[in-house]
């Protein structure tokens, strides 16, 4: 065994190809337990320097100087608090980066590194629970929200939950049928699922088109409720883009609402940027 792969601590259960760039992966750590954490959270993953790229990446442009030192990152965890077995992870591959295409070169059986802490404070924790809560994401910024729905909304009927999801065309909209399930199952729970290309559909999209933006702005949400979002009721979750999380603030603090401080426990946009 190299010393890269002493440091290998999980391995992948699970692998769905949403597409070619997007995919959902389930790792379990071997032999020890897999940490507690509050949906909203990330943990850390890592793969060795002289760890395959996928096919579709782009070649580095030199050999890794150091092939068995671990090039780690951070992913929301998608699965629920209460799914002990794994931790869900929901990844886009970006071609020029380092982790990337490497963990799109996994397969199912094989190892790689998981980080035995859990961080972050993009939790419903921050919100009081007689607030509705907006959850707005672009891409793979849905999975925190996964990991909230799945945790929490099967129980918690007193408030009204909304998912924005934007993405460019039908196909990228990870965990869509689920969704679509969930807001089939819970009247207290809206789904909007929007995409900015409608053109490049094969079939004719019948949905929201444009941006998070505008079902914002054009109350969509209060259309699925009944009563529209207000600083009063309502916490807005934002991940993903960070123009669109820039954007989204700008509209927000135009209507009043503000910045969540963690100090003061004031406030009612909260945010994570994914790049």
């Amino acid at each position: 065994m190299s010393d890269a792969d002493a440091q290998l601590n999980a391995v992948v259960l699970h692998r769905i190809d949403v597409t070619p760039e997007l995919m959902i992966l389930r790792v379990a750590p071997v032999d020890w337990p897999l940490p507690s954490f509050i949906p909203g959270q990330f943990a850390v993953l890592g793969l060795p320097a002289s760890a395959p790229r996928v096919w579709i990446s782009e070649s580095e442009s030199s050999e890794p100087q150091e092939p068995s030192k671990l090039i780690r990152r951070a992913y929301s965890i998608a699965s629920s608090s209460k799914a002990e077995e794994y931790f869900e992870f929901y990844i886009s591959l970006v071609r020029t980066g380092e982790l990337t295409p490497r963990l799109f070169a996994l397969k199912v059986g094989d190892k790689l590194w998981l980080g035995k802490k859990v961080s972050g404070l993009f939790t419903l924790d921050q919100v009081p629970p007689d607030r509705h809560v907006v959850l707005v994401a672009t891409s793979t910024g849905i999975a925190p929200y996964m990991s909230m729905l799945r945790t929490h909304l099967a129980h918690d009927h007193e408030r009204h939950f909304a998912v924005i999801h934007g993405a460019k065309c039908s196909w990228d909209l990870g965990y869509h049928a689920e969704l679509i399930t969930m807001a089939r199952l819970r009247k207290n729970f809206a789904y909007l699922p929007v995409v900015s290309r409608p053109y490049l559909e094969p079939v004719p999209w019948s949905g929201l088109t444009g941006y998070v933006q505008n079902v914002w702005r054009e109350r969509k949400i209060g259309i699925c409720w009944g009563f529209n979002p207000s600083p009063g009721t309502t916490h807005v979750f934002l991940c993903g883009n960070p123009t669109m999380i820039e954007s989204m603030i700008g509209i927000l603090s135009s209507e009043g609402y503000r910045l969540f401080d963690p100090a003061t426990g004031e406030g009612e946009i909260h945010y994570e940027k994914y790049w």
